[in-house]
């Protein structure tokens, strides 16, 4: 079964995509198979735009359904359970023994946080005990 982590901005307004970003910077560094799972083709080109230019000191390599780089975009849910899955729907993920790790990242506005709230509230019937990090 997969650990869950939700990510909870209470003062910052920094957006979704941004925080992302810097934590799949970190996180590759222990882990080298990262899944951004993302339905919104929209939002999938904005994340793919800003993985190339959030920090132009440390290129992320990335692709959008190209599951062989170290970061896939896509809006399938990744092959294995090697992946650690960013989930940036409106859902949480049912199937969560398919997954090593869930990552929710959840903006400082009322949308997001009903939408969080929502998505904690499933993994907890899955039997899951999700870790909150209050940023």
């Amino acid at each position: 079964m997969a650990k869950i982590s939700f990510y909870l901005f209470e003062n910052s307004q920094e957006r979704q995509v941004e925080s992302a970003c810097r934590l799949c910077r970190k996180i590759l560094n222990q882990h080298p198979h990262i899944w951004w799972y993302c339905a919104d083709p929209d939002l999938q080109n904005e994340l793919d735009e800003l993985l190339w230019s959030f920090d132009p000191q440390s290129f992320i390599a990335h692709g959008i359904d190209q599951p062989h780089s170290p970061v896939c975009i896509s809006k399938d849910l990744p092959p294995s359970n090697d992946w650690i899955v960013f989930n940036f729907n409106n859902h949480a993920l049912e199937q969560t023994q398919d997954f090593r790790h869930i990552i929710e990242i959840i903006e400082n506005n009322e949308t997001a946080k009903q939408i969080g709230r929502e998505k904690f509230k499933l993994y907890r019937r899955l039997g899951i005990e999700p870790r909150t990090f209050k940023l």
